[in-house]
């Protein structure tokens, strides 16, 4: 079916090409000209208003008008070995929101059920989040609850509407706690009424390719080497996968939880190490449905990576 194919989605590596590209095009004789803007713009780098670490905003004005920018984020690659130095107080706010996340996905399943208007569930679930857990209070998140269901789970990150849940749909819930701008987000999915056989099988070798990847995610080990873990375990079910698995999280603000430096895919070779702790999301968003479960990990000085959550990962069925 169709995949989500991610190329330059938090990949530094690849912005020279871009910027290349973007000088020739100058030279060419294209009218309008180059320039470096220090204000974060409309590509999605809003936590900042500037980027003291060196990153830039490159704006040109190509054939007929038609203005495109690149913003490169080497701003953000300071940021893994800091989280390591910081081990203890990361770890212990990052289980506060895992805590969260628990108690948000747990509500989501208890009160969806057919007929239930999408939006009454979210209210719920962004009331669960504020509230927090286990005595501990909860902040916003930096992404609103996502919850596609049946067709519309081809794609990631769409928020709800007033419909109400229908039988025989799966809708995953893409939700994250958050403790002091720390999060741990979380995924599972929900079907109502009887499964079919092919979303049995996804679900299979889905829970596999988990099982696989938060195995090899390990100290010493390398970014690609969990997203091959994966895809191999997929590939067994013949399920073809474009997209990353993976990506660092942390402390963050609106509009993305996600760190822009390392990626779970093959070709990012970065070297895991004690501390650092990744979204491991392995998604499926096939031709007309989607299935979502995935696991925030903490890589560990030894063994296997850590789930921070602690929930069953089958789909749910009712």
């Amino acid at each position: 079916g169709r995949q989500v194919v991610e190329v330059l989605v938090h990949r530094g590596a690849r912005m020279e090409l871009v910027l290349d590209a973007v000088q020739a095009r100058h030279q060419q004789g294209d009218e309008g000209q180059i320039g470096v803007a220090h204000r974060v713009g409309e590509a999605g780098f809003h936590q900042l208003q500037d980027f003291p670490g060196g990153g830039v905003r490159v704006e040109a004005l190509g054939a007929g008008g038609r203005r495109f920018a690149v913003e490169a984020f080497a701003v953000f690659l300071v940021e893994v070995p800091a989280a390591a130095q910081r081990l203890a107080a990361v770890r212990d706010a990052m289980r506060r929101a895992a805590r969260i996340s628990e108690k948000i996905i747990d509500g989501l399943m208890e009160r969806t059920a057919l007929g239930v208007p999408k939006n009454e569930v979210v209210a719920a679930a962004m009331a669960d989040a504020v509230t927090g857990a286990e005595g501990h209070w909860g902040d916003y998140p930096a992404i609103v609850p996502l919850l596609p269901s049946g067709p519309d789970a081809a794609a990631p990150h769409l928020t709800w509407n007033g419909r109400p849940f229908a039988g025989g749909e799966a809708t995953f819930f893409e939700i994250s706690g958050c403790y002091r701008r720390y999060h741990a987000p979380l995924c599972r999915t929900i079907f109502l009424g009887t499964p079919p056989d092919f979303l049995k099988r996804a679900e299979e070798a889905l829970l596999r390719g988990l099982e696989a990847g938060i195995d090899m995610a390990r100290a010493g080990n390398r970014a690609c080497d969990v997203a091959e873990a994966l895809a191999d375990e997929l590939g067994k079910s013949d399920i073809k996968r474009a997209a990353r698995c993976g990506y660092p999280i942390g402390l963050s603000y609106p509009p993305d939880w996600g760190e822009r430096t390392i990626s779970l895919r093959a070709e990012d070779e970065t070297v895991l190490e004690p501390g650092m702790t990744f979204h491991f999301m392995p998604g499926l968003w096939m031709e007309d449905w989607g299935l979502e479960i995935t696991e925030s990990i903490l890589i560990t000085p030894d063994g296997p990576a850590e789930p921070l959550c602690n929930r069953p990962r089958d789909v749910v069925v009712k």
